[in-house]
């Protein structure tokens, strides 16, 4: 609201007449009062405003204390892409800036007349000393404000759990695509592979083959069918072997040796092997039969291949409905470790877009976490997407889980689960580090961060009952999760 407009429209009324008595009657948190509580609000300024007009403003600090008496006021807030989302409309008997006048924190969002309203506007000075000399109110605006604030993390958290999917959404559908097209090139292939075995088959079929043939081909096929997954040779270990192949096949006048080499190394298969092939089988018949013992070990290797893609998609679907579903019951054992699991396979693209080491030192005595609290992946999401996006290129983010008996005060004697997240990024600067818990509070460029995650994290861990630390210097950072194994809601 500008100057100007509160200028010509305030109105301050000194004393408390039967026409403000019933108004202040309007507004929901005074309704119940008497009028002797209500007697020590005076001077009280009413500011009528047209639609369209600011009352407060996004990011801004708050100065004011407003009762609507009546119009309308709609809530939004403007997201790092610049859209505008609508959080709230407020209505006849409404209050608003309590909340950050109490924190002393900016406005979440921007309060903007949608009708022509009447507000009552007491200024910061005037709000303390309501706080102050109207217990009753004080009582009532503080009730109010405990409900909104419940409401308002409530909605932050749903909020930032949307956000952090649609982020990892992308990502999904490119996890889902590798292993779906490593599949359907598999199955081509294998296709390919097959009308080829049938070409062989039709033309041994018509070659008469010694005893001494059929068994050297057969005990080529028992030795490559016994290799279930390809040798695990380095790079250079792997050239020589098919260099060395490829130069014996073509000597031996082969067919497409180029082509056949990669997958018989690949199974243990060298010149060695196949000299009683070589002996049994004359001229074309020979690369006839390497070509067929090549398409039977290739196919194998296809149906492998199109099993760990089955497998892939099997998995990154038990991952979503663990990330999607967790928390969905009233009480409930969580698994730490299974969480922690589901959420790096929802990340798994960007460890490896930034060739990320990743080091897992998972305890397995780790006990389930008994809790009807919800939100355990979202702390997970935000404090490992943070993790890779500190890191440089190809660093190290290392995850460690482990369980400590505490005897405390307040809890006596009970179990922790402890998570340690730590990467080997530059750190987070001295300067902001008392800073990243507050709400809106980001480091990243426009559009790439909302400014919720560790805010929203904190108040995760809160409601689990448990505390989250952290550690940060120019050699990288790390974040510690501490949870109560019995952990009750403190929502």
């Amino acid at each position: 609201m500008n100057e100007e407009t509160h200028l010509a429209t305030e109105e301050v009324t000194a004393s408390m007449s039967p026409e403000l008595l019933a108004q202040l009657r309007e507004v929901d948190i005074l309704s119940s009062l008497s009028e002797e509580e209500l007697s020590c609000m005076h001077d009280i300024a009413q500011v009528d405003l047209p639609a369209g007009e600011h009352v407060a403003r996004q990011g801004e600090m708050q100065h004011h204390f407003w009762l609507l008496l009546s119009g309308e006021l709609r809530v939004y807030k403007t997201v790092p892409d610049g859209r505008d989302i609508t959080f709230a409309t407020l209505s006849n008997g409404a209050t608003f800036g309590e909340l950050p006048l109490l924190s002393n924190s900016p406005n979440p969002g921007s309060y903007v007349t949608t009708k022509p309203s009447r507000l009552m506007k007491f200024t910061e000075d005037e709000f303390w000393e309501l706080m102050t000399s109207c217990p009753q109110v004080r009582k009532a605006i503080l009730g109010n404000m405990a409900i909104r604030l419940q409401k308002l993390q409530s909605g932050l958290i749903q909020q930032e759990k949307m956000a952090s999917l649609g982020t990892l959404a992308a990502g999904l559908m490119h996890e889902l695509n590798n292993p779906g097209a490593a599949a359907t090139r598999a199955a081509s292939q294998l296709r390919e592979n097959l009308m080829r075995l049938h070409e062989l088959t039709a033309k041994f079929s018509k070659t008469s083959m010694s005893v001494q043939q059929k068994e050297c081909l057969f005990e080529l096929q028992e030795q490559v069918l016994t290799v279930k997954r390809p040798l695990m040779m380095n790079s250079l270990e792997q050239s020589d072997a098919e260099d060395a192949l490829v130069e014996w096949m073509e000597e031996s006048q082969i067919e497409n040796a180029w082509k056949l080499a990669p997958t018989l190394v690949a199974v243990g298969i060298d010149s060695k092997e196949l000299e009683c092939a070589r002996s049994e089988f004359p001229g074309p018949v020979f690369s006839d039969a390497l070509s067929w013992l090549e398409a039977m070990v290739s196919s194998m290797q296809l149906v492998g291949t199109i099993e760990d893609s089955i497998g892939r998609v099997s998995d990154l679907v038990k991952a979503v409905k663990a990330y999607a579903y967790e928390g969905k019951n009233q009480r409930q054992d969580l698994d730490v470790n299974g969480s922690i699991h589901a959420t790096l396979v929802m990340l798994g693209h960007k460890l490896r877009e930034k060739q990320v080491v990743l080091e897992k030192e998972l305890a397995s005595d780790l006990p389930p976490l008994r809790t009807d609290c919800s939100g355990l992946n979202q702390i997970w999401t935000n404090l490992l997407d943070n993790a890779i996006d500190a890191v440089p290129q190809e660093g190290h983010i290392h995850v460690k889980t482990w369980r400590e008996q505490v005897d405390s005060a307040s809890n006596g004697l009970h179990t922790d689960l402890c998570i340690s997240i730590r990467d080997d990024g530059s750190g987070i600067p001295l300067e902001i580090q008392p800073h990243i818990f507050d709400p809106f509070y980001t480091t990243k460029p426009v559009g790439v961060g909302t400014g919720l995650g560790l805010g929203i994290v904190h108040r995760i861990v809160e409601q689990f009952g448990g505390a989250i630390h952290f550690s940060s210097d120019d050699h990288g950072t790390e974040f510690v999760v501490r949870l109560p194994a019995e952990a009750g809601s403190r929502a």
